[in-house]
């Protein structure tokens, strides 16, 4: 296992929304410009939550038809599911895919019940393309991102976990580090980690020169090609 970030890591990235982030490691990281979050959008249920940031434990579900397992098998393979995430490093956040291809969301793995299981073992939150439900009575502060919502589970059940995913487009791994929020999601390298704070910095001087020249009385696109050099001087 790699080593993991420490907390003060986590929660300086957390004080930033993901967009920013994502601006941010433009920065750090250009090679990741085009990739690294997800692709299609995504339901935020919850949008006055506060952005999370963790470690990925990744699993992929699909619901539309029964599993071949016994009942014992299942509950084996639901239970080392839960070892897995409730493992270090802390905190998780679970990127699950839906495998269902075009019925994908056909039933929801996530409620009341595993909302309230994954907060009480060190979860913070769940991003998936595949569908939730209960929101009225989700765990509270539980973040999610999700394809859709939907009434049923219909089949709903645990294909494999622990391996790279696709989660609307974004390829995430066990352990990558995760920040999401209603916007979305994004995987940030670790060595990226302690560099996006000064990023940020950087970028907010930047856009408060254009910011601060478009609200002056009488702005025009001569004013804005200045704010533009002065802001390209800022490093």
């Amino acid at each position: 296992m790699t080593e993991p970030l420490s907390g003060e890591a986590l929660r300086a990235l957390a004080a930033f929304d993901t967009p920013t982030i994502c601006n941010a490691l433009e920065l750090v990281t250009p090679e990741r410009r085009a990739f690294g979050f997800n692709r299609r959008p995504l339901v935020a249920p919850f949008p006055a939550l506060k952005p999370i940031v963790g470690y990925a434990r990744t699993i992929m579900v699909r619901s539309r038809e029964p599993h071949p397992r016994d009942k014992a098998a299942a509950r084996q393979k639901r239970l080392g599911w839960y070892e897995y995430v409730a493992a270090a490093p802390q905190p998780s956040i679970v990127l699950m895919q839906d495998v269902d291809g075009p019925d994908a969301g056909f039933g929801a793995f996530w409620g009341e019940v595993q909302s309230n299981v994954h907060k009480a073992l060190g979860c913070i939150g769940v991003v998936t393309d595949g569908a939730i439900r209960d929101i009225d009575v989700w765990a509270d502060g539980f973040m999610a991102l999700a394809g859709s919502i939907m009434p049923s589970h219909a089949h709903v059940d645990i294909v494999d976990f622990g391996n790279t995913v696709s989660v609307a487009g974004m390829m995430v791994s066990s352990d990558d580090i995760v920040h999401a929020d209603r916007h979305g999601a994004v995987v940030v390298p670790r060595a990226a980690v302690a560099a996006l704070p000064a990023a940020v910095a950087t970028l907010v001087k930047r856009e408060k020169v254009l910011l601060d020249a478009c609200k002056r009385p009488g702005f025009g696109v001569e004013d804005l090609r200045q704010a533009f050099a002065r802001a390209d001087d800022i490093h």
